[in-house]
């Protein structure tokens, strides 16, 4: 699905991040990527989601290489493939819930019939993550963990092919991190949506099928049970 290869990328101040990386992605796969701060997690996730460009390296995605993508083209590339949840939650406060959710919906080049049926499969979403007595509620009056939940069914409203997830538990308790990456995987396992994480969280790791530590600008992969 998607094949990250030789993937080169160093800031002014920071050096070298990502050193010939190289990284195969298939349908389904859950992936974790961890390391300490500084180490280009979230680098690499933008570079997925062409947030950002490598300094030197090729990316295909199901064989097409997408680094030459124009503005528009990168905009389509995102919004039709690859869905983001970061550590905070980004909603927007003048909009409810389930506004926010929808939101990305009204971007997207789909006929008045596949909006309905996309509106249906986002209130199953909500249903399934528990938020559905939320939809007519305000960022400020729901919690931290429903707020991301809130951003998990909002990035998946569009039938993403793969889930970038940067630090989505950091700024969680440990009962809504556990929640949260149980709902990960069940999202991952039910939809058959490709996961990459990017966390500190060895326990949100641990419930990946694969796991990888970003060291020196390179990834090694990390043997052993699955929890």
């Amino acid at each position: 699905m998607l094949e990250i290869k030789n993937i080169t990328k160093s800031f002014q101040q920071r050096g070298v991040v990502l050193n010939e990386l190289t990284l195969t992605v298939n349908e389904g796969d859950s992936i974790s990527i961890a390391g300490p701060s500084g180490s280009g997690k979230t680098t690499l996730l933008n570079i997925i989601g062409l947030l950002d460009r490598p300094d030197s390296g090729d990316l295909l995605f199901r064989g097409v290489r997408i680094l030459d993508y124009d503005q528009d083209s990168s905009a389509s590339y995102r919004n039709k493939n690859i869905g983001f949840v970061f550590q905070e939650h980004l909603l927007l406060p003048y909009l409810t819930v389930k506004e926010n959710i929808l939101l990305p919906l009204l971007a997207s080049e789909i006929s008045g019939n596949e909006f309905d049926k996309r509106v249906e499969d986002a209130e199953e979403m909500m249903k399934k993550t528990g938020i559905t007595e939320l939809a007519g509620k305000y960022p400020d009056q729901i919690s931290g963990g429903e707020a991301q939940r809130a951003t998990l069914v909002r990035a998946l409203v569009n039938r993403p092919s793969i889930l970038l997830a940067d630090e989505p538990t950091g700024s969680l308790d440990r009962k809504n991190a556990e929640n949260l990456g149980d709902l990960l995987v069940r999202m991952n396992n039910e939809y058959g949506i490709t996961l990459i994480v990017a966390t500190h969280s060895a326990e949100l790791a641990g419930k990946m099928k694969l796991r990888y530590n970003l060291s020196e600008g390179k990834l090694f992969q990390v043997t052993g049970m699955q929890k």
